[in-house]
């Protein structure tokens, strides 16, 4: 069966919100996107681009798929993800959207839950999630989260939204990690139980 992969870039306070353009989720205010560009270096793509992940799909929300479509076709050739991103199948989540969807992408219908079991289902590579904040929590709910890839940022942002907001519980286990060149901690994680055992 294949996994769902949440991979994200998160600040060290937890904000996923906006990390790669200025402009890219302004929602609630927010005035600090592209945060996360100053510390992509070597060490991070080298780790990105080797994961079997690559051989799989993209599992996105709106917002994302939309923002991502608009780009991603116009990325310089030379970025090593830029082959890889636009040839990849991609499910998008949306109860807004109207198939068909341009850019290799086909429209989740009916209950997220369902629909998602349903590609796991299937034969292929993992499904990997990137941003889709919405569609996150919609997948934790459903207990749908197999593994988390996060690249932990060494800066404070201070508000935005958050991959786990208050009051989520989760417990994980450390399958791989490493640190970057500019400080940023890439830890692959199994999501292993619903809440955390507390002491009695």
């Amino acid at each position: 069966m294949r996994k769902v992969v949440v991979t994200e870039n998160i600040s060290w306070d937890g904000v996923m919100q906006a990390p790669a353009m200025p402009e890219e989720d302004t929602r609630g205010g927010f005035t600090r996107g592209g945060w996360a560009n100053a510390y992509v270096d070597q060490d991070m793509i080298d780790y990105m681009t080797s994961g079997g992940d690559q051989e799989g799909c993209l599992l996105l929300g709106r917002l994302t798929y939309q923002t991502m479509a608009a780009n991603w076709p116009h990325m310089p050739a030379d970025n090593p993800f830029t082959e890889r991103i636009n040839a990849m199948p991609k499910y998008v989540a949306s109860t807004t959207l109207a198939g068909p969807l341009d850019w290799n992408a086909s429209l989740l219908e009916g209950d997220i839950g369902d629909a998602v079991r349903a590609v796991k289902a299937t034969d292929g590579g993992n499904l990997t999630v990137l941003g889709s904040g919405v569609l996150v929590q919609s997948l934790r709910a459903h207990d749908l989260v197999d593994e988390y890839v996060l690249s932990i940022h060494p800066l404070l942002l201070g508000s935005g939204s958050r991959l786990f907001p208050d009051g989520n519980t989760a417990t994980l286990q450390l399958i791989d990690s490493t640190t970057t060149s500019t400080g940023v901690i890439i830890a692959r994680l199994r999501s292993t139980a619903s809440a955390p055992e507390t002491a009695s």
